[in-house]
């Protein structure tokens, strides 16, 4: 059915001009670019077939750069954590404002662009997949832990690295671990941005120094804020039977998420400097309290509100 639709839209002679908003990012106005860009593979002359594609991908740039903001609808309310059900339960909010521009690839099989960002596939809303940031996460931890020692030591292979009993409790065994199996206790939500622009990378040739074919990248751009919502959510005793203190798991997993954000980066590209962030406000909501500020002020506040929730049980 994908494909009969682009065949749909061959009758079309120019790219779309009806109003755009997010959802057309997921279909409609960008299929009509794309189209637009796959059929001038087909012309012989070979500088219209250029200038074809060229006009095609600009119509794409400019119009969506133009966007003043892309969202999702309001009332579906998917873009905030899930409330607080039982009092073990935190939920944890940092609110960051992006200072490089953050990629990651979109999976869609055919678009007008080579690196189109990622976006939801109903909205047309650029995100951040929990899975991906479980993973961030989890690799950030382990920094925190010594894998980069572990590294240094073992030739770069993480051959022998075991897991400590702390990333075990949040994040659970690594997988196909059939031994003392353990779900973890941390649930991580998708994270939304609102806005899409445009980055051109252009390589160099070493021996001329000159560039050789620029590369554009759909990015959110730098100065767009955004949130990074986490649940820590165990099951009753579960800190208790793997030997852990909940309130050192969450000042180690803070430290951990303010690193990814501000240090190592969240983006593809991070070699390039892309994904860095500034954090700019935390925090954490049990069943009975809130609390908010820096990173490190609700770490001096763990104590308190673990100690109110039964966390320590």
């Amino acid at each position: 059915m994908l494909f009969d639709h682009y065949c749909a839209l061959a009758v079309d002679s120019a790219c779309p001009s009806g109003v755009l908003d997010g959802s057309t990012l997921a279909s409609g106005f960008v299929d009509g670019c794309t189209q637009q860009f796959a059929s001038a593979v087909r012309l012989r002359d070979k500088k219209e077939q250029e200038r074809r594609k060229n006009n095609a991908r600009r119509c794409y740039q400019d119009r969506v750069a133009a966007l003043e903001r892309v969202s999702l609808p309001h009332e579906l309310c998917i873009d905030r954590a899930a409330p607080i059900r039982l009092p073990t339960w935190l939920a944890i909010d940092i609110a960051f404002e992006l200072k490089t521009p953050w990629y990651s690839k979109d999976d869609r099989p055919l678009h007008v662009l080579d690196n189109p960002v990622r976006k939801d596939r109903v909205f047309g809303v650029p995100f951040m997949s929990a899975s991906s940031w479980k993973g961030l996460l989890r690799w950030s931890c382990r920094m925190e832990h010594g894998l980069l020692d572990h590294l240094a030591k073992h030739d770069g292979k993480i051959d022998g690295w075991e897991e400590p009993p702390w990333i075990v409790h949040l994040f659970g065994n690594a997988k196909g671990e059939d031994d003392h199996f353990a779900r973890g206790a941390l649930q991580a939500y998708p994270t939304w941005f609102d806005k899409v622009g445009f980055e051109v990378i252009n390589p160099h040739d070493r021996s001329r120094r000159a560039g050789t074919q620029p590369i554009t990248y759909e990015v959110v751009p730098a100065g767009r804020r955004a949130t990074l919502h986490l649940l820590y959510a165990p099951t009753p005793g579960q800190a208790h039977r793997q030997r852990v203190d909940p309130v050192d798991v969450m000042r180690r997993l803070l430290d951990a998420a303010n690193k990814l954000l501000t240090v190592y980066g969240f983006s593809a590209k991070r070699t390039a400097g892309w994904g860095l962030a500034e954090v700019r406000n935390a925090e954490i909501r049990s069943k009975d309290e809130s609390k908010s500020g820096g990173v490190d002020d609700l770490k001096a506040e763990l104590p308190q509100i673990l100690g109110a929730t039964g966390g320590g049980a």
